[in-house]
């Protein structure tokens, strides 16, 4: 995760009520994120540290994030640099507490492994239209 939260980071941040939270607890908290200037998206977005993990779980009123949504949010949390991953466990461990919610993990004494980009998709989509 990033060294610090940041001026944004703290102002989405909750400090009052079950979940209130400050600074002095690093990532850990509960923040209401706006999508953008203006925007009445608002995000709920629910961060830990502990037990060897790096842990974001987004949720939204009445649908699940998007991909660039995720994006944005990954973008809040971590580097650039890092990879961050959604998990589908074994049914048999399923959980879900809340609805229209999404987690982004990572281990923090360990890598994630990646696949080859060309397993992933063609990264110069002009070689696939000429």
């Amino acid at each position: 995760m990033k060294q610090m939260t940041g001026q944004f980071l703290e102002s989405c941040r909750l400090t009052t009520g079950q979940m209130a939270s400050s600074r002095e607890y690093g990532f850990n908290g509960l923040f209401l994120i706006p999508a953008h200037a203006g925007s009445n998206v608002v995000f709920k977005v629910i961060c830990s540290d502990g037990g060897g993990w790096e842990h974001v779980s987004v949720s939204l009123k009445d649908r699940c994030p998007t991909w660039d949504e995720m994006c944005f949010i990954k973008s809040l949390f971590w580097e650039p640099y890092e990879a961050v991953m959604q998990l589908h466990p074994p049914e048999s461990e399923y959980v879900n507490n809340v609805g229209a919610c999404l987690h982004l993990w990572k281990p923090v004494a360990a890598l994630i492994p990646l696949p080859p980009k060309w397993m992933v998709g063609v990264k110069d989509l002009g070689v696939l239209q000429s």
